[in-house]
């Protein structure tokens, strides 16, 4: 029993002596994914936001809008025990000042988090966002990238946020993204695809320049890692394909397991996808693990009569439950050799 437990042992034993041997604040570099469903603030504003003000059947005013808040922020700042993430992309975010007020929270403030988010055209005015902290990230610029549908401006869905910034020498190329609902059924795989291939248009564009570019694609793609969308079109691939992509939620997913629940099964619709040069780097900006993780801790998560832990949601139609979101969000690690 000795002799076949050696080998395995080995391996871990090797596997731990090539990461850091401790949490290093100034090395380790944590990046989240997070849909926080529907993060509206209490007043309507130029969007078809009715449904969350105080006179609504939701009766969205101040208390509930400020524990919103909190949750989100409890979740963001419980991901990691040691710190706060330096890099937290959201999607189904109303505007700046909903990020705004989320980054002032008690849980959040220590961390100085700097919001960005660019108004796009979905009717209900929900957008992608994200925050950083600027004592791990260096801005450089951001951008929205649009998505059109068969090449007609007047028909296009929310755009990508497209984030440029530094992690000490290396730069890195952040894609936040929150692609075409399921609602309607299969005709909107050909929505997703063209939200893949918009977004595969300007990968290319970076790695045609720089082949080693260091890119992170996160969001809600509203598609799992097998799907056409991710796997096909913008050839996000698993660990045991080739290609310059890696969709490092394929693993979970793999094993059944999701971040979105849906008629008594998991799905893995949100996703973290990063360019093969990180995974190859010998030094600088690293991936500490091989694979994405799912934080769903119990306090976000309800329990269902089969017994399956679904995420503990804010609301169900006007509904209201004061969870935390309909998602469970993502991350991975990485760190500085």
């Amino acid at each position: 029993m000795k002799n076949i437990l050696l080998l395995p042992m080995l391996l871990i034993s090797m596997s731990l002596m090539a990461q850091p041997a401790k949490w290093n604040k100034k090395k380790h570099f944590t990046i989240m994914s997070y849909n926080v469903e529907n993060l509206f603030d209490t007043v309507a504003f130029n969007h078809s936001d009715d449904e969350f003000t105080p006179g609504s059947p939701k009766q969205w005013g101040t208390e509930r809008y400020t524990r919103k808040l909190e949750n989100i922020a409890k979740v963001i700042a419980s991901v990691h025990p040691e710190e706060l993430p330096e890099l937290v992309g959201m999607v189904e975010l109303e505007n700046i000042q909903v990020l705004s007020d989320l980054v002032k929270t008690p849980a959040l403030q220590k961390a100085n988090y700097v919001p960005l988010l660019i108004e796009g055209p979905d009717p209900r005015g929900i957008d992608c966002g994200l925050i950083y902290r600027p004592d791990a990230f260096k801005y450089l610029s951001h951008k929205a990238i649009p998505v059109f549908f068969n090449g007609d401006s007047s028909r296009r869905t929310r755009d990508i946020l497209y984030v440029k910034g530094l992690v000490k020498k290396d730069t890195l190329h952040v894609f936040v993204n929150h692609w075409t609902s399921r609602r309607g059924g299969e005709d909107t795989e050909t929505k997703r695809v063209q939200c893949a291939q918009a977004l595969k248009k300007q990968v290319d564009s970076l790695l045609v320049i720089n082949p080693k570019s260091l890119v992170i694609i996160m969001g809600d793609f509203n598609d799992e890692p097998s799907d056409k969308s991710l796997h096909e079109t913008l050839q996000a691939s698993n660990l045991e394909e080739s290609g310059t992509l890696e969709n490092l939620m394929y693993p979970l997913h793999t094993e059944g397991k999701g971040t979105y629940y849906f008629k008594g099964a998991y799905n893995m619709l949100d996703n973290m996808v990063i360019s093969r040069a990180i995974k190859t780097k010998t030094k600088g900006f690293r991936l500490l693990h091989p694979s994405g993780m799912i934080f769903n801790p119990e306090m976000i998560s309800y329990t269902q009569k089969n017994g399956d832990k679904a995420p503990n949601r804010t609301f169900s139609g006007d509904k209201y439950f004061g969870g935390f979101s309909d998602h469970f969000p993502i991350y991975t690690i990485f760190y500085e050799k």
